[in-house]
């Protein structure tokens, strides 16, 4: 800070444009201190003559053109002898008050929207070029006039260095006793020059210069405010500049334009939540404001920006992703979450909300869960737990994140679970992973664990030589006999000890151990548990954690993850609300003339009537009465025919009917297997004249009405922020959109708008600064994508990156040169079924196996016969 107390000099303004040269910003400055009649001036035409260097659209200022325009010294002198008629003569070069004549008054400014001219150039006698803003009138700082705030002469000076082409910085503070008392604002340019660096010229490593883009050239333009009585007057102002101002089509490239507003920040964060990275992000803004020239920044400042937010995000990460937890169980009904902690680090942590609760209450009869991995930073194992709703969709009833995949973690992690929803599920469905098979029986003592089907079959061509697989039908035996829903346990046992004596694998080992857990995975052992049809592979899980790897990446922090988590979540409660929604709003459309048809559409949602549907069209068409007798007073017993399209008879399932209360059990046992009934029993209903379904044989997780409707409201969603300013903001968008597509094609109307906003645009930046500079701002605005202060202390410290199975190698990555000279290896000939022979070859195929098969013999025998003369 300058210390010096203010002279005489910095407290009377400047008045006329040669004084403005001689002022303190210009002291150290050889050609200025000269005589001020040694220049020449002119008045400005801004018409081009045809001497004139083509220079559009500068206004270049010749020395030999201006020698009558300006006063010389002894006319300042004369001037200075009244203040009063100074201050009416103050030039518009300086003063920028309301303005006397001017040495620029032959060329007016134009409108008050712009001037047709950025700017003028003037040259001094020595050769020194400088160039003059000619910006609106309105824009101009005006001398002596007094601002309540610092805040608004920033704004003011800002918005005018926006239209005259150049940044704003904040200068030097004048003091006296303490106390400041003037203050400038200055061109972002202001200041020297580094010197260049010294080098010696034999050492040739020291002769390179870093490249820089340094753009600090000494610039005086600034503005000198003036701070008593908690006032700020505009004392000078000074708009020459020694370097070239922005044109008017390279002003988003400007500092200030550079700076990123809090909209475009907040874009950025929430496109990254949907795996959209700061280059894609900046390409769509490009794409939805009509060009660059309309984004605020580059793509590099948008990588900055998505750089610094994880860096603000830091160490404190794992305290804000907790903080996030707390605020929501203290401000949201009935969310739960827990967590533990080891050696003052994040361990394992478990959450679930009020609406996952209430789809565990209705479809919590099957759990699947499986790990995915690469979703933070840190490595943690993310366990989703997934089941199925009445429409037929994946629906998370919570999620975990552990640092290891013991058994320990495990059955935390499930007693967490357990602990949130209160009871247990019918059916538990997960992958061969050894943890996870020790810990399900230990906390899930009342539900059946059940291994996925598709990870076991996967590994039959790694387990059985390939050979046997290929050339012959095990495959096809194997799947037929292990997916059939429809045997016993006693006759698949049976039918597998078959098979493996008809291909001769009794002793093989994998085969002997998949049957030894049999009755974790084959269908047969759990044919009378209900609903044990509805999950018999992870897929689900899988396509669930393959959607939130969508939207998060290995590089996020724990803060990011969980708003990932929650905006994939509501993508996926958004789909479950437009089935709803189709549901609710769709008409019966019947197929078969029958009451029970539309009985069972107003009962069911879209999706299982669907499924219904096809069941009553089949039982009608396809299936037919073959025997009936009773078994006692009440019930029949009834057999039913079964077609398949092409009418051939596939089956005879026997149907008990109750003439009492309808009931009816099948021998197919669809009920039980998935929930409605099946078409064999709709068959009898038909010959039985049944118009409506029993009760008890509707499924309660299947009906239109298994979850409550205030699931849906706005409230219960994560992607609404429920605060005012952001409902506020939302709205004005949509008003302001909603009005330019209505007023689209009507110039005036839109002309009229733009003017409405422009005005409204200045009176708010009238009040607030354009550009923000101070780290707090910085922060704050942070805090608020965040969702979370960061000044918090830090009890928890952030997770050390753990080392699991799915967290990938360590391996050398080989450079293109290497894999150039790698040969690639060839690609084996896939197997083809020869349909003549009968074997998997890939030599010949059925065309022409005859040939191919005389060839061999020909060439055997020609061998054959070539060592028997050998050995003649």
């Amino acid at each position: 800070m300058e210390t010096n107390p203010p002279n005489s000099e910095l407290m009377s303004p400047v008045r006329s444009f040669p004084n403005m040269f001689f002022c303190s910003d210009f002291q150290n400055d050889e050609e200025f201190n000269a005589s001020a009649s040694a220049y020449t001036y002119m008045h400005v035409d801004c018409s081009r003559s045809p001497e004139d260097p083509v220079r559009s659209p500068d206004v270049l200022v010749s020395n030999n053109f201006m020698k009558n325009a300006v006063i010389d010294d002894q006319d300042m002198d004369i001037d200075e002898a009244s203040q009063d008629s100074q201050m009416e003569a103050m030039t518009v070069a300086v003063s920028g008050s309301s303005h006397g004549p001017s040495m620029f008054e032959e060329s007016p400014r134009g409108q008050l929207d712009g001037p047709s001219n950025p700017y003028f150039v003037f040259d001094t006698p020595q050769g020194t070029r400088y160039w003059i803003p000619n910006v609106a009138d309105k824009f101009i700082p005006v001398c002596g006039k007094t601002y309540p705030t610092f805040q608004d002469v920033l704004s003011m000076y800002e918005l005018y260095a926006l239209e005259a082409g150049f940044s704003v910085k904040k200068g030097q503070t004048k003091v006296w006793n303490g106390i400041p008392t003037h203050k400038y604002l200055r061109c972002s340019k202001y200041g020297k020059p580094q010197p260049k660096r010294t080098f010696d010229t034999l050492d040739e490593s020291s002769v390179k210069h870093r490249r820089t883009t340094f753009s600090w050239c000494d610039c005086k333009a600034s503005i000198l405010v003036s701070i008593s009585n908690d006032s700020y007057t505009a004392l000078t102002f000074n708009d020459i500049h020694n370097h070239e101002l922005v044109e008017s089509y390279n002003r988003d490239l400007s500092k200030i334009s550079r700076k990123l507003s809090f909209s475009t920040k907040q874009f950025i964060h929430n496109m990254s939540l949907n795996r959209i990275g700061p280059m894609r992000s900046y390409r769509c803004l490009v794409a939805l404001k009509g060009g660059h020239h309309n984004v605020n920044g580059t793509p590099v400042d948008f990588k900055n920006f998505s750089h610094q937010l994880r860096i603000f995000i830091g160490e404190r990460d794992t305290q804000v992703f907790l903080e996030r937890l707390r605020e929501r169980y203290d401000n949201l009904p009935n969310f739960f979450f827990d967590y533990t902690v080891s050696n003052g680090k994040l361990s394992s942590v478990f959450w679930a909300d009020e609406i996952s609760k209430l789809n565990y209450k209705a479809f919590g009869d099957v759990l699947a869960f499986d790990a995915t991995y690469s979703t933070n930073r840190y490595k943690m194992v993310f366990v989703p737990f997934t089941g199925v709703d009445h429409h037929f969709q994946c629906v998370t009833f919570g999620a975990g994140l552990i640092s290891t995949e013991s058994i320990e973690s495990y059955v935390w992690l499930l007693k967490a679970f357990l602990k949130a929803h209160g009871t247990q599920p019918t059916l538990v469905l997960s992958d061969q992973d050894p943890s996870m098979l020790q810990a399900v029986p230990m906390v899930f003592t009342e539900s059946r664990h059940r291994l996925c089907m598709w990870h076991i079959m996967k590994k039959l061509p790694s387990k059985i030589s390939a050979d046997v697989l290929d050339n012959t039908d095990l495959r096809s035996c194997i799947h037929r006999l292990v997916w059939n829903v429809y045997i016993k346990p006693e006759t698949f046992e049976s039918r597998w000890n078959d098979l493996l004596q008809t291909f001769g694998l009794q002793e093989h080992s994998w085969l002997n151990d998949m049957y030894n857990m049999r009755h974790l995975w084959v269908p047969a052992y759990f044919r009378e548990l209900p609903m044990c049809c509805l999950m018999k592979t992870t897929s689900r899980c899988e396509s669930s954690n393959a959607a939130f790897k969508v939207n998060s990446t290995s590089a996020n922090t724990l803060v990011q993850f969980m708003m990932c988590f929650e905006n994939r979540v509501d993508s996926q409660r958004y789909r479950q609300r437009v089935s709803e929604f189709k549901t609710s709003s769709t008409m019966f459309s019947g197929n078969t003339e029958l009451a029970i048809e539309q009985h069972a559409f107003a009962i069911y949602t879209n999706a299982v009537f669907a499924q219904v549907q096809k069941e009553i069209i089949k039982g009608k068409f396809l299936c037919y009465i073959t025997n009936q007798s009773e078994t006692s007073d009440s019930s029949l017993l009834i057999d039913v025919t079964h077609l398949d399209k092409r009418n051939n008879i596939t089956n005879v399932y026997q149907v008990t009917y109750n003439n009492v209360d309808q009931s009816a059990n099948c021998s197919c046992r669809n009920f039980t297997r998935i929930g409605y009934l099946c078409r064999h029993v709709f068959c009898v209903y038909r010959l039985k004249n049944v118009e409506r379904i029993p009760p008890q044989y509707i499924n309660d997780r299947w009906r239109r009405d298994a979850l409550p409707k205030h699931v849906f409201s706005i409230s219960s969603r994560y992607g609404v922020n429920p605060h005012a300013p952001s409902i506020m903001r939302n709205e004005i968008l949509d008003l302001v959109t909603e009005c330019v597509d209505v007023a689209r094609t009507d110039e005036d109307a839109l002309a009229k708008l733009v003017d409405q906003l422009r005005d409204f645009k200045i009176n708010v930046l009238s009040r607030q600064p354009l550009a923000t500079t101070e780290n707090e701002s910085n922060e704050a605005q942070m805090e608020e994508i965040v969702g979370q202060p960061i000044n918090i202390p830090v009890e928890v410290a952030n997770p050390e990156v753990a080392r699991n199975k799915g967290c990938g190698t360590h391996t050398r990555i080989s450079g293109p040169g290497e894999k150039a000279k790698a040969k690639p290896p060839k690609r084996p000939k896939q197997l083809r079924l020869c349909k003549r022979c009968g074997l998997y070859v890939d030599d010949h195929n059925s065309r022409n196996c005859l040939k191919v098969a005389a060839m061999k013999a020909a060439k055997a025998a020609a061998e054959q016969l070539r060592q028997t003369a050998t050995g003649d």
